[in-house]
Formats: structure tokens, C-alpha cells, sequence
């Protein structure tokens, strides 16, 4: 039985880790869970799954949550309640869990992953940002821990899959799909004109709202540029990216010999989140086949970057390293935050990326400390631009 903790539970990706363990209750048992600000949803959680100790992003939350669960749960059930980056490093090294599901959004998911990985846990990874910032140092030290990364995202959980029983020399091409979002058809001159509730309503996925905003601009897709660099080993010149409107295929591998292998499913996280809990087996979670023969056809095309610079963002950050890859990712979540806020408009996101990146001097071969010293010049840049 792997025992879980679940950093971020209450997001989209951790509700649906937890739909995997009430299906199978006898592989997995949760001993920790860690959520931002949903202490509503949080209580509920403790009180089905019984964790041994949880986490929240501050003490009022803390404290918010101790009152919650006063006349709920009695005695040895009830938690030790953590909170602050801390609270969530010992979430993610806690002593009675040997499995850690990252899905925390942001930056903030960065140091909790590296105390997983000095504990040497298990990791499933959903959170992508980790690795963007800082994914020389993340996987370096998952080498020397010993410790297996697994991809919680469709696209890098397809490719692992792809990957499987093939040999790395072989590879050639990675086929990165994305859906184009909600705005795949609409005119650029448009664009200015498109309101938070229309990026917030995607086609095909059901996710939070940074993701959402994320896979509205693109910046989603390279975000994942530059996290399957780090968890395969390839170049940015070994990455293509496709726009696929049905999200069917979640992504493929060219192989050397003109072979194509490709993972196809129903757009449906639990899939990904399933195998990632389960590798190398495979659990019924109740995802049906999709239905082809309804389908038609499933048909891709190479993405506007006219529309859509965040690709063009994310291949210079591939191609100047450096600090470069956090200091796109910073402005990209102060710059959606604002968004969602509504005090910037859609297209003032790509403004605000662009600028703190020209902006910026760039440090090689950065440690932790100067990602984090970058990171934090970006959030404080773009603040100030806004």
C-alpha cells in the first residue's frame, strides 16, 4: 500500500488523485495533504481521508482551519495542522509517507520538491513550474537521492509512456499537442476585446484557473517546453509542438526509423494522475475508450506564435538558460494573477512577459539562491509595470 501525501489537494489535480484513492482504497492510504486557502474543502478532506498532518499557506488559515475541525473530529484524529512554506517542506518529507503528489501552482510547489527529493520520496510531479525554474538542479538532485520523477501532466505521462521499451539513442522528435485553448479561431485584431470569463471557459479541459489562463496564451504548452527538456533529456531543436482540438492524442514520439508512437485517451486527468500513482501498472479508474467513430477525424496544425508569442518566450528561455526560464515564469504568474483579478487585459499578459524579459540580465549557471533572486526581481518588475 503506497502511503500519499497530496500537496495541493484542493486543486483540480488533487481532487481528482483522491477520486483515484476512494476507487481503490486498498492500494493507497493519504497520511498528509496541503492546500492554499480552501479550508471549506480541505476539512472535508481530512474528515473522509484521516491524514496524520496537513498544511495551509499561512497561520490565519491555520487557525481558521483548528476552528473548523474543533467539533468535528475528536481526539487522535485530528491532524497536526502546519502551515507556511515550512509546513508544506514537511508535508512533502513527512516520515510515514513514502509517495509525494506535487501539484501545488506555481513557484511555490519548488521548495517543497526539493525537500521530497532530500527525503527521498517517491514523486509524482504535477507541478510544472519546479521545473522551469530550476530543472538542472531538481534533477541532479533526484540522481543523487536515487529518487523516480513521474509526470502527472497528459502530455509528459504520454511521452514517458511513448517512451517505454524504446531506447532513448532512437529518439528523434517529440510531438508536443496542445488544444489551442479557447481562442484558437479568433482573429488576432480581436484579441483585445477577449474578457476573463471567455479565457476561463476551455473546450476540452477541466482545469484551475492559472492552468486555464495558462492554456488560453499558449503559455501552458511552453511551460512543458521546457519541463520535458529536463525529465527526457532532450534539446529544445528535439521539440515540436502541434495544435490538436479533440485532445485525443496527449502527445507523441518520432523515433529514428520513421515510427511514430502516440498515447491517446479522453481528455480526462485521472488517466495521467492514475498512472503516475500506479507505474508501471495500470488501474480501472472508469475513463471510457474515446469513440472514434464519432470523432471522425483528429486533425493538427502548427500554432500561430503571431497570436501566440508565449512559445516564442519559452524556446529563447530554452536557448539562453541561465536565470532566463524562471524570470518568464514569474512574470507569467504575477501577469495571470493580474489578469484574473481583472486589472490588466488579456493581451497585456504577453506585454508583460516580453518586457520583464528584455529587461532582465541574465545569470548562467545559476544555484538555488539566484533562481530565487530572480524570481523575485520578476514578480517585483512586473508589479511595478502593472
Amino acid at each position: 500500500m503506497k502511503r500519499l501525501s497530496i500537496l495541493g489537494s484542493t486543486g483540480s489535480i488533487g481532487t481528482s488523485a483522491l477520486d483515484i484513492v476512494r476507487m481503490h482504497p486498498d492500494l493507497f492510504q493519504v497520511k498528509a495533504l496541503t492546500a492554499a486557502n480552501n479550508i471549506e474543502c480541505l476539512s472535508k478532506q481530512i474528515d473522509e481521508f484521516k491524514p496524520e498532518l496537513v498544511a495551509v499557506i499561512n497561520e490565519e488559515k491555520a487557525l481558521e482551519l483548528s476552528r473548523v475541525l474543533k467539533g468535528a473530529l475528536k481526539g487522535s484524529s485530528r491532524p497536526e495542522i502546519l502551515f507556511g512554506e515550512e509546513g508544506f517542506c514537511q508535508a512533502a518529507s513527512y516520515e510515514n509517507c513514502d509517495f509525494v503528489l506535487l501539484a501545488m501552482v506555481g513557484a511555490a510547489g519548488l521548495k517543497p520538491a526539493l525537500c521530497a527529493i532530500e527525503a527521498k520520496k517517491q514523486i509524482a510531479l504535477a507541478n510544472k513550474e519546479t521545473l522551469v525554474m530550476a530543472g538542472e538542479i531538481i534533477m541532479a538532485k533526484a540522481v543523487e537521492n536515487g529518487v523516480s520523477i513521474l509526470p502527472v501532466d497528459s502530455e509528459h505521462s504520454a511521452i514517458f509512456q511513448c517512451l517505454k521499451g524504446n531506447q532513448k539513442k532512437d529518439l528523434k522528435t517529440i510531438f508536443l499537442t496542445a488544444s489551442g485553448g479557447p481562442f484558437r479561431e479568433k482573429p488576432f485584431d480581436e484579441f483585445k476585446n477577449i474578457t476573463l470569463e471567455d479565457a476561463l471557459n476551455h473546450p476540452t479541459w477541466n482545469m484551475g484557473h492559472k492552468i486555464t489562463i495558462d492554456s488560453a496564451t499558449l503559455m501552458n504548452k511552453g511551460l512543458e517546453i521546457i519541463e520535458a527538456i529536463h525529465l527526457f533529456d532532450v534539446t529544445y531543436k528535439e521539440i515540436e509542438v502541434l495544435i490538436h482540438p479533440q485532445s485525443i492524442v496527449h502527445s507523441m514520439v518520432g523515433y529514428k526509423d520513421g515510427s511514430i508512437m502516440a498515447q491517446m485517451g479522453q481528455p480526462d486527468m485521472k488517466g495521467a494522475i492514475s498512472y503516475a500513482m500506479s507505474e508501471p501498472e495500470r488501474l480501472d479508474v472508469q475513463i471510457d475508450f474515446p469513440d472514434f467513430a464519432s470523432l471522425g477525424s483528429l486533425t493538427f496544425e502548427k500554432p500561430d506564435t503571431q497570436k501566440f508569442p508565449s512559445l516564442l518566450f519559452a524556446f529563447e528561455a530554452c536557448k539562453q538558460k541561465g536565470t532566463l526560464p524562471a524570470v518568464m515564469n514569474a512574470a507569467n504568474e504575477v501577469a495571470v494573477e493580474a489578469f484574473l483579478e481583472k486589472r490588466i487585459g488579456f493581451l497585456d499578459i504577453f506585454k508583460l512577459i516580453s518586457k520583464t524579459m528584455e529587461l532582465h540580465t541574465r545569470i548562467d549557471n545559476p544555484d538555488l539562491s539566484g533562481i530565487i533572486e530572480a524570481d523575485d526581481w520578476a514578480r517585483d518588475k512586473v508589479q511595478s509595470e502593472i
